[in-house]
C-alpha cells in the first residue's frame, strides 16, 4: 500500500506560517496582548518583594497596603488581557484550521481515485478526520497556552536580569538541561506520533474494510480472519501510542531535575548576595518568587511541545494532501466542444499483477456515436468503463480523445463524464444537485434538464427545485435518483459519456422509461454504454462483445443476430427469459426486454 505524501518539517512551518499570516495586523495585535499581560503578570512577584522589604525595614503600612493592591489588581487585569489574548488567538487559529481544512477536502476530491485506492481509505479518512482533530484541540487551547507561556517566561527572565544580573545567570544553569531534554524529546517524539499517526490510519482502514464488507465476510465464514487483522493493527498503534507515554515520563523527569537545579542556583545566588549587602532580602524574594513563577509556564511550554508535536505530525499529513498539485488543465468549467473520437489502442490493465482483466483492448467511437458494449459478468466491461473515464491508468496501450491523451483525474477536463450504477444523490436541493455537473447553469436550464429526463416529478415537490434531497431532506426512489444523475449529463452536455449500468438497479417499467431518459441525457454526444438490458444494446448504433478481457464481436445489432455468435446466443437468451416472464406473470408487462 501506498500511502498519500506527508510534508517534511520545514514545508509545514512555512505552510503554517503562511497561513498566519494572510492578515499580519492581527497576529501582530494578539502578540502585543501576550506582552501585556505578561508585564501585568510580573508585578505580583516584585510588589511581594516590596512587602517583604517594608516589613524587614518597618516601614509603613500604607506601603504594604498599597503593594497588596497593586497584586490584586495587576493579577485581575493579567487575568482579563490573558483570556482576551488567548480567545484572540484561538480565533485567529481557528480560521486558519477551515480554510487548511477546506483546501484538505477540495485537494482530496481532484486526486485520482486510483491514487485514493493505493494509499487506502484508511489513510484518507484518518486525514480528515483524526489529524483534523489532533490539530483542532491544540489550536482550541494548546497553542494559544502555549504562547501565552512563552511570553510570561521570556519576560520573567528579563524581570530576573533587571533585579541583578547574577540572579538571571543563576535562573540560566537550569536552560542547558531543559534544552538537552527537548531536543532529546523531540528527536525521538516526531518520528513516534508520526507512526502513530500512520498507525491509527491503519487501523482504520481495515476497520472501515470489515465494516463495509461485514455481510460478505460473515457469509463466507472469515470473519475471524478479519478480526484478526483488526487485532494485529490495532495492537500495532497500541504499542506505539504506550512507547510515547514512557518517552513523556522520561522526558519530565529531567524537566523536574532542571527545575530543582535552578531554583537552588537562584536560592544560592540570593543567600550570597543578602549576606554580601549586594542586594536587600526584599529582592532576593521577588528573585526566587519570579523563578518560582517559571515552573508553570515553563512546564506549560514543554508539556505543549508534546501535544504540538502531535498537531505536527497531523498537520504534516495535511499539508502532504496539499502537495497534490492541481492540474491547471484539470479544472472544468463547462464543456462546449463537438463530440470527442475515442481511440482505446491495444490497452492492457490488471489490478493483480499476472492476471489482466483487460488483454489488448482496442475500439474507436466516432464522434456522437453510440456504443453499447455486452459480456458476461467479470468479462472487464467496467474496468474498460474505468480507464476511458480516466479513473485508472492502463497498465499498457493508450486511451485518447480526439487524439489527446486521457489522463487519469483529468478525464472530465477533456469532456468524459462517467455515470455509475452507484447513483448518489447529496444533500442539498435539487438545483444544487444537478449544478455540481455544470455550476454556472441557470434555472430554465436546470428545468430542461429535468424535462429531458422525465423527472416531472421534481416541479412538483413542495418547494419545487428548491427542496432539500439526501440525507436530511426528502428521500428519492431508486428511479428519481437515476433521473437525477442522468439531468446532469444532459446539463453538463459532456463530449463522451460512460454509463456503466447506469440504470441497472429499476423495474422493468422504470428501466423503460430510464431508457427514454439515457437517449435524451446523452443528445449528440459520443456515448459508451455499458448494457446491463440487452434492449439497451438493439438501440445502440454498434455493439461490443467481452469475453475474459478481450473484444470478441463489434457490429451493429441486427448484423450480430443474423452471424449466430456470441451475441446472438446472448440475445436468445435474453428473448427467451423475456418471453418465459411475460408468460409467467400473465402478460401484466413484466417484461425486462
Amino acid at each position: 500500500m501506498s500511502i498519500l505524501p506527508i510534508a517534511d518539517t520545514r514545508t509545514t512551518r512555512r505552510e503554517t506560517w503562511r497561513l498566519l499570516t494572510r492578515r499580519p495586523w492581527v497576529p501582530a495585535g494578539v502578540a502585543a496582548l501576550f506582552v501585556a499581560a505578561a508585564v501585568c503578570g510580573l508585578a505580583a512577584p516584585a510588589l511581594l518583594g516590596v512587602i517583604v522589604s517594608t516589613v524587614d525595614s518597618n516601614g509603613p503600612v500604607g506601603t504594604i497596603v498599597a503593594a497588596a493592591a497593586g497584586i490584586l489588581g495587576a493579577g485581575a487585569l493579567a487575568a482579563v488581557i490573558t483570556a482576551y489574548a488567548q480567545s484572540a488567538m484561538a480565533k485567529l487559529l481557528q480560521g486558519a484550521l477551515a480554510d487548511l481544512r477546506e483546501q484538505v477536502y477540495a485537494t482530496t476530491l481532484r486526486i485520482p481515485q486510483a491514487e485514493i485506492e493505493r494509499a487506502g481509505v484508511g489513510d484518507v479518512v484518518s486525514r480528515v478526520s483524526g489529524d483534523v482533530e489532533a490539530v483542532g484541540e491544540a489550536v482550541g487551547g494548546v497553542l494559544p497556552n502555549f504562547t501565552s507561556a512563552v511570553f510570561t517566561v521570556a519576560l520573567t527572565v528579563a524581570g530576573l536580569g533587571v533585579l541583578d544580573w547574577r540572579f538571571a545567570v543563576a535562573a540560566a544553569l537550569a536552560a542547558p538541561i531543559q534544552v538537552l531534554a527537548l531536543r532529546w524529546f523531540l528527536k525521538l517524539s516526531g518520528p513516534l506520533y508520526r507512526k502513530v499517526r500512520i498507525a491509527e490510519g491503519e487501523r482504520t482502514g481495515q476497520l472501515v474494510e470489515a465494516f463495509d464488507s461485514a455481510s460478505t465476510v460473515v457469509s463466507l465464514g472469515r470473519g475471524e480472519r478479519h478480526a484478526a487483522r483488526v487485532d494485529v493493527a490495532s495492537r500495532e498503534a497500541v504499542e506505539l501510542s504506550m512507547g510515547a507515554t514512557k518517552l513523556g515520563a522520561r522526558f519530565w523527569n529531567r524537566v523536574n531535575t532542571a527545575e530543582f537545579v535552578g531554583l537552588t542556583s537562584v536560592l544560592v545566588v540570593g543567600y550570597w548576595l543578602t549576606s554580601s549587602g549586594l542586594a536587600g532580602i526584599g529582592v532576593a524574594t521577588a528573585a526566587a518568587l519570579l523563578f518560582f513563577r517559571l515552573f508553570d509556564p515553563i512546564g506549560t511550554v514543554l508539556a505543549e511541545f508534546d501535544e504540538l508535536q502531535k498537531a505536527g505530525a497531523g498537520l504534516s499529513r495535511l499539508f502532504g494532501v496539499l502537495q497534490h498539485r492541481e492540474d491547471p488543465h484539470a479544472i472544468h468549467n463547462g464543456w462546449t466542444g463537438s463530440p470527442g473520437r475515442l481511440s482505446v489502442e491495444d490497452v492492457s490493465f490488471s489490478y493483480v499483477p499476472g492476471r489482466p482483466v483487460l488483454d489488448a483492448v482496442t475500439l474507436t467511437i466516432e464522434p456522437g456515436e453510440r456504443v453499447a458494449v455486452v459480456g458476461a459478468s467479470g468479462s472487464g466491461k467496467s474496468t474498460l468503463a474505468a480507464l476511458i473515464a480516466g479513473i485508472h491508468p492502463p497498465d499498457a496501450g493508450r486511451v485518447l480523445l480526439d487524439g489527446e491523451p486521457v489522463e487519469p483525474g483529468l478525464a472530465a477536463a477533456s469532456g468524459i463524464m462517467l455515470v455509475t450504477q452507484e447513483v448518489r444523490t447529496f444533500t442539498g436541493s435539487v438545483a444544487d444537485n444537478l449544478r455540481l455537473a455544470a455550476p454556472e447553469a441557470s434555472a430554465a436550464d436546470v428545468e430542461e434538464a429535468l424535462r429531458a429526463v422525465g423527472a416531472t416529478w421534481a416541479a412538483e415537490l413542495s418547494e419545487g427545485l428548491d427542496t432539500r434531497v439526501g440525507s436530511d431532506g426528502v428521500s428519492l426512489t431508486g428511479e428519481q435518483a437515476q433521473q437525477l444523475a442522468l439531468a446532469r449529463v444532459a446539463l453538463a452536455g459532456p463530449r463522451l459519456a460512460v454509463l456503466d449500468e447506469a440504470t441497472a438497479e429499476t423495474g422493468a417499467r422504470a428501466a423503460r422509461r430510464l431508457d427514454r431518459a439515457t437517449a435524451e441525457a446523452i443528445g449528440g454526444a459520443s456515448a459508451l454504454i455499458i448494457a446491463h438490458r440487452l434492449t439497451q444494446a438493439a438501440a445502440a448504433d454498434r455493439v461490443i462483445v467481452m469475453e475474459a478481457g478481450r473484444i470478441v464481436e463489434s457490429g451493429a445489432h441486427a448484423e450480430l443476430v443474423e452471424a449466430g455468435g456470441h451475441y446472438a446466443r446472448l440475445w436468445e437468451a435474453w428473448t427467451s427469459h423475456a418471453r418465459g416472464t411475460a408468460v409467467t406473470s400473465g402478460g401484466t408487462g413484466t417484461v425486462t426486454s
